[in-house]
C-alpha cells in the first residue's frame, strides 16, 4: 500500500454566505498523479489554495502524513513547505533573474546556503529546459518558459507533493505542450501530484486519479478509465459531453 500524504476531512469553505466547498473528502497517495477537472466555479482551484493553506478552510481538517496540520510542529509554514504550488500566472518575482528566483526560497525558508541553492537550483532548471536563461528577468521570457521556472522553483523547495493550478490556462496554445511535457516527465519519475487542470488528455492519459467536481463538491472520484470510460453520474457524462463537443 502507498503511504497516504494528504489527507483531507470534511474540508468545506464559505466566502460570506456563499458555500464554495462542501464536506470535501479525499486522500493524496505517494506517487499518485490525481487530476481534478470541473467546469469554471466547481471549487477546483479554491480546494487547491485551501490545501495548500493560501485560503483557511471553514471547517475540516488537513491530515499531513498522520497528522493534523494544526497540531503540527512548526505550525502551517513546516507544512507548506513541504506542499509545493505552481500557479496559472506563475508568480515569479518580477525583479530577480530567473536564478535568484529558484534559490530565494530555499534560504529563506529551508535555510539552505546559497551555494547548496543555486546547486539545486540549477539542477532543476536543467531538467525543465530553463539553465540558458539563468540571468533573464521573467518579463524576458515567454509564458511558457515563465511556467516552467516556477515548476523548478518549486521542484527546488522538495516538496512531497506538488499542486498545479490550471498551470497551462494562462499561456498561448503552442505553449502548453512544453509544459505538459515537464509535468509528464514529473509524472513518469513518481512525482506526487495534484494538478487542477481544463486539458483532458492530461487528465485522461498522466493521471492515475481523476476528481470530477460540480457545484462545490466532489461529484465523482476514480481512475481515468472511470471516470471517461464509464462515467456513473449525470453531471459527469454532460460535462465530458461538452468537452468533446468543444475538441472535435
Amino acid at each position: 500500500m502507498s503511504e497516504v500524504i494528504l489527507q483531507v476531512n470534511h474540508l468545506s469553505k464559505s466566502f460570506g454566505k456563499n458555500e464554495v466547498l462542501k464536506d470535501i473528502d479525499f486522500s493524496v497517495k505517494k506517487g499518485d498523479v490525481t487530476s481534478i477537472i470541473g467546469s469554471s466555479g466547481s471549487g477546483k482551484s479554491t480546494l487547491l489554495r485551501c490545501v495548500n493553506l493560501l485560503e483557511t478552510p471553514t471547517s475540516g481538517e488537513i491530515i499531513y502524513r498522520g497528522q493534523n496540520i494544526e497540531t503540527l510542529k512548526g505550525g502551517q509554514s513546516e507544512y507548506r513547505s513541504h506542499v509545493g504550488m505552481v500557479f496559472q500566472s506563475f508568480n515569479l518575482f518580477a525583479n530577480m533573474s530567473v536564478l535568484k528566483n529558484c534559490v530565494i526560497g530555499q534560504t529563506k525558508v529551508l535555510g539552505k546556503t546559497k551555494d547548496e541553492a543555486q546547486a539545486e537550483a540549477m539542477k532543476f532548471l536543467e531538467k525543465v529546459g530553463m539553465a540558458p536563461y539563468i540571468n533573464a528577468k521573467p518579463h524576458q521570457l515567454s509564458g511558457g518558459q515563465k511556467q516552467r521556472v516556477a515548476i523548478a522553483r518549486a521542484l527546488a523547495m522538495n516538496p512531497d507533493v506538488l499542486l498545479f493550478d490550471e498551470p497551462t490556462s494562462a499561456l498561448d496554445p503552442e505553449m502548453v505542450g512544453e509544459v505538459l511535457s515537464v509535468m509528464q516527465d514529473l509524472a513518469a519519475e513518481g512525482m506526487t501530484m495534484l494538478v487542477v487542470t481544463h486539458e483532458m488528455a492530461f487528465a485522461k492519459d498522466v493521471s492515475n486519479r481523476v476528481i470530477y467536481m460540480n457545484k462545490g463538491v466532489i461529484c465523482e472520484d476514480g481512475t481515468p478509465e472511470q471516470i471517461f470510460g464509464n462515467p456513473q453520474k449525470q453531471e459527469t457524462k454532460d460535462f465530458l459531453a461538452r468537452f468533446r463537443s468543444l475538441s472535435e
